[in-house]
């Protein structure tokens, strides 16, 4: 079954559930410029659900 992505941008916290791994690892991705596309609010760090969906569909169809 296909989980539904939420209607608001999501945490560092959200992302990590979401994709099952620890917060440090999106904090890593950040970084190293490898993870979704993400942006502040002001101090806040914050990503659409879009551009995390279409950097899954990335890694997915470099999968394949």
């Amino acid at each position: 079954m296909k989980r539904a992505l939420p209607d608001r941008y999501l945490t560092p916290v959200d992302l990590a559930d979401l994709l099952g791994v620890p917060v440090e690892t999106v904090y890593q991705w950040r970084r190293k410029g490898t993870g979704p596309r993400g942006f502040r609010v002001g101090r806040h760090l914050r990503f659409d659900p879009e551009d995390v969906h279409a950097w899954v569909n990335d890694l997915m169809e470099g999968a394949a």
